[in-house]
């Protein structure tokens, strides 16, 4: 018998497992699953009646809320595409990706409206326009009307349709340092297989690390950014209470982890960092607070101020284009006593299902040594197939058979990944390679520095130079060379990665999702 791999089977499950779970967001909404469910086929109903099925593509503007959940399954169970779009990208990069994307339908909250109604006028395909909102609002000329509205008067018996798990499911659009946003793509079939991956991976973790169904789930990723990395759906299928955040601020991330006991996130090191830095932090119990960190490297002195408020912290490591968990930090070995930073912060090992390799130029695997260094390729069943409508790039993407991460890194004897930079971010000074990501970690531990970059300037007589930006609230410059110099004599660093300067800066610039945006850092310095 054909079993199709869908998503709306993932639904089913969570739906069977615990329909009187709830889901919650910061605007007040407290659902069931079972009001959950049928809210889901309200709105494959209300988009259907507008013409909207398979083929077509579908596209979301809001926060993380519980409509977004909705759209993560009615959209799909149509046949159609979900379109994550970035709100965080600049006006014509949106344009871009809705033009590029061929969108049919916009669903769009009403504090996007600003980003999104100057830019109708040049969007020359007809579009179903659907206003978010919070609260009761005016539905703009031209809209097919309120989302709420539209589901009141959908179906909650609607039969979604049936139809391949090769049926594109979901669409985003990620940035590079050089020209347009790229569209990544996942079929059902990668989606749930990339579901089950993951639990594989976290579900064996005994005691109560990795993800367990009683765990209480808030995102603090962006679900526009890879499908908030994939754990709305694993949440959904396993039956967990769910909180959704809205906009991210820190009083209210606080006051949402306590008043619903939250024990599971995942976010970028910047938000977490935001998190316990904000104001009455301390007054809020994070004891058994499980943080998943992606996107960027965790910092050792992130870790640290993490485990010390009782964090159980790992890093996690993926792409957009690996659906995109690759990799988790060794949970198993953490639940004892000793000290387990060095653990948590690893790349980790491939969770079930991924193949990956450290790879010299001519695709010949580097020794497991923990030192031989190479390019970190990948394979996995949910890896995407390629960039939508760009060929050239999907190419590059796949030489050779495997997917080309674009990261350094090395393997230990015991299977450990390491990423020791981006192949566009490592630094060359004398001959000598050297980590900026081992930099940043090591700084981010001195007393007194609240975030920390590190980046190469272009040196006539070296080639590169390492510059260090900090944030911090004391010039802490000698401090950062002291800790630099006692790496370097202890053998942790070569003598070349002494920075020749330490800066002082307000603020570390980041890109749309968070991460610390190097190019915009080192072409701010070249123009200085």
């Amino acid at each position: 018998m054909n079993y199709p791999l869908v998503i709306g089977e993932l639904l089913k499950t969570g739906l069977r497992a615990n329909p009187a779970q709830r889901i919650c967001d910061a605007g007040g909404v407290d659902l069931t699953y079972a009001q959950f469910g049928a809210r889901v086929h309200r709105l494959g109903a209300a988009l259907a009646n507008l013409g909207l099925g398979e083929g077509a593509v579908v596209a979301v503007m809001d926060y993380d809320s519980h409509r977004y959940l909705e759209c993560f399954f009615a959209i799909p169970m149509l046949g159609a595409t979900l379109h994550t779009v970035n709100v965080r990208l600049s006006p014509e990069q949106v344009l871009y990706t809705i033009t590029h994307a061929q969108d049919a339908a916009i669903l769009v909250h009403e504090d996007f409206l600003p980003l999104l109604l100057p830019l109708l006028p040049r969007i020359t395909r007809p579009v179903h326009l659907i206003l978010l909102s919070d609260k009761p609002a005016v539905v703009p000329q031209g809209f097919a009307g309120a989302y709420e509205a539209l589901l009141a008067a959908g179906d909650p018996a609607f039969a979604f349709p049936t139809f391949p798990e090769t049926t594109r499911a979901t669409l985003f659009y990620t940035t590079g340092t050089t020209g347009d946003p790229k569209g990544v793509t996942y079929s059902h079939r990668q989606l749930v297989l990339h579901t089950l991956g993951v639990i594989a991976c976290f579900a064996p973790i005994p005691g109560r690390g990795g993800i367990k169904a009683d765990d209480v789930y808030m995102p603090l990723t962006p679900l526009f950014h890879v499908h908030g990395w994939g754990f709305p759906l694993i949440a959904t299928m396993l039956g967990m209470r769910q909180v959704y955040p809205g906009r991210y601020e820190p009083q209210k991330l606080l006051h949402l982890i306590a008043t619903h006991g939250v024990t599971f996130s995942h976010c970028v090191p910047a938000v977490l960092g935001m998190v316990l830095g904000a104001t009455g932090s301390e007054a809020v119990n994070l004891a058994g607070w499980k943080v998943i960190i992606g996107g960027s490297a965790l910092p050792e002195g992130l870790a640290r101020a993490a485990l010390a408020r009782g964090i159980d912290i790992h890093a996690g490591y993926g792409m957009s284009e690996t659906c995109p968990v690759l990799t988790i930090a060794d949970m198993a070995a953490t639940q004892g006593p000793q000290d387990t930073t060095a653990i948590r912060i690893a790349t980790g090992k491939p969770i079930p299902l991924v193949e990956m390799r450290v790879v010299d130029p001519d695709m010949k695997d580097v020794p497991h040594d923990g030192m031989a260094t190479g390019e970190v390729v990948a394979r996995a069943p949910w890896l995407t197939d390629g960039y939508l409508h760009n060929p050239a790039g999907t190419a590059d993407l796949w030489r050779g058979g495997w997917l080309h991460t674009g990261d350094v890194g090395n393997i230990a004897p015991d299977g450990t990944l390491r990423i020791t930079d981006r192949l566009k971010d490592v630094i060359k000074s004398g001959g000598e390679w050297i980590s900026s990501l081992e930099l940043e970690s090591l700084i981010s531990a001195v007393a007194g520095v609240a975030e920390v970059a590190v980046v190469g300037v272009a040196d006539e007589r070296w080639g590169e130079r390492p510059v260090v930006l900090v944030v911090s609230q004391h010039d802490v410059g000698e401090a950062v060379q002291a800790a630099v110099q006692s790496a370097i004599a202890a053998g942790r660093l070569s003598k070349w990665a002494a920075p020749d300067r330490v800066l002082r800066v307000e603020a570390i610039p980041k890109t749309s999702v968070g991460k610390i945006d190097k190019k915009a850092i080192r072409a701010s310095l070249a123009q200085a």
